[in-house]
């Protein structure tokens, strides 16, 4: 088969910057369109939680540089995708032909507002992380309505301005991804710095038109100045209607980011792995490793690495937190070295099948490191 002349990225997404660069780098020289819906351009979201809503100096500093990719760079909302006739719609007008396709529309907020209920605020994009950080100047309470990664950075940043904030989820604060030892240590450090944690039996939802509290399963309601909703993600895929190409969890690909489609591949938070039920990990490192995959497949050429890296980073009330290997971590650790609750430790599960998570707790460990101790 010829490999194809003109590639679309659909989506300015760090999946879709690392794809376009990834094309470049393996040889390709035909045309490549890059499709982005935000008029800001590429950049970066992990920060948005960490410096941008500290710092409004911050805010330009996290762009991604499309400096020598030499692609046709279009800022406009790819609204459809004919995968029969190759050719994705955009909302200026456009209809923009390929060989083949990369989608990486990431994703968006998952809100939990009532149909017209107003008020609702999330963190995804830089304008959200902007508004947010103008509400936090103004507000003397908090509530976060999910205890993630998400919501737990926002918590962070409303203890460093000195307001009381109170978390909510129906799970102790990231017992589902980092296990109950972890999660136990985290919401120690929470309570010691001044978050209220507070466990709820179910979905809670919000109070208020506009929204100015949250209603918890019991009945309880937790009113704040400032209500953000921090409950996962939602994979964009609305216009890819009628494709065949997405379900409900995102855009189904297999280890080599092909979709069920010729022709057409994805990378990041927009999709999941068909293998079994289906999984979603959507993590900055996945959505680099899922890049440079599909560039590759989409050129016909066998991908360097896998599609997914198990590493992932986080930064909660001054501690910074580092994961090697698979999640959740089960039970005790096999191995502590150093001191959990003087938040400086390193962390080790084994499990039956010979898999390593290695988790830095506050231990200043380089990557690289990390990686060699999970094997």
């Amino acid at each position: 088969m010829t490999p194809p002349r003109s590639i679309v990225v659909v989506g300015e997404s760090i999946a879709g910057i690392t794809a376009a660069r990834e094309l470049r780098e393996l040889g390709h020289t035909g045309p490549v369109t890059l499709i982005g819906a935000e008029d800001c351009g590429a950049y970066a979201r992990p920060p948005l939680s960490k410096a941008v809503l500290k710092d409004d100096s911050s805010d330009s500093t996290h762009g991604y540089r499309l400096d020598g990719l030499d692609v046709d760079l279009v800022r406009s909302p790819a609204m459809t995708a004919d995968v029969d006739r190759r050719v994705v719609a955009t909302a200026n007008g456009r209809e923009i032909g390929y060989d083949a396709l990369v989608i990486a529309t990431g994703a968006r907020a998952r809100r939990i507002a009532a149909p017209g209920q107003r008020g609702e605020t999330v963190l995804r994009t830089l304008d959200d992380a902007r508004r947010l950080r103008t509400r936090l100047g103004a507000a003397r309470s908090a509530v976060v309505v999910g205890a993630g990664f998400l919501g737990l950075e926002i918590a962070s940043a409303c203890v460093v301005r000195g307001i009381p904030v109170t978390v909510a989820d129906v799970d102790p604060p990231l017992r589902r991804i980092l296990g109950p030892f972890v999660s136990e240590a985290i919401t120690t450090r929470a309570q010691e710095h001044g978050v209220r944690v507070v466990v709820t039996p179910g979905p809670a939802t919000l109070a208020g038109d506009p929204v100015d509290g949250v209603r918890l399963a019991d009945g309880t309601v937790l009113t704040a100045d400032l209500v953000v909703t921090c409950c996962g993600e939602v994979p964009n895929t609305d216009w890819l209607a009628g494709t065949g190409l997405a379900d409900s969890l995102g855009v189904g690909i297999d280890p080599a980011c092909a979709t069920a489609v010729p022709g057409v591949f994805a990378a990041g938070d927009v999709t999941c792995l068909r293998a079994g039920r289906g999984s979603r990990t959507p993590f900055w490192s996945t959505a680099v490793a899922q890049g440079k995959v599909a560039a590759a497949s989409a050129l016909m050429l066998d991908p360097a690495g896998p599609p997914l890296d198990d590493y992932f980073w986080t930064e909660l009330l001054g501690l910074s937190i580092k994961v090697v290997g698979p999640l959740p971590p089960l039970g005790e650790p096999d191995l502590v070295e150093g001191s959990v609750p003087g938040g400086s430790a390193l962390l080790t599960w084994l499990r039956e099948n010979g898999q390593r998570t290695v988790i830095a707790y506050g231990k200043r460990i380089p990557v690289p490191k990390l990686r060699t101790l999970a094997g």
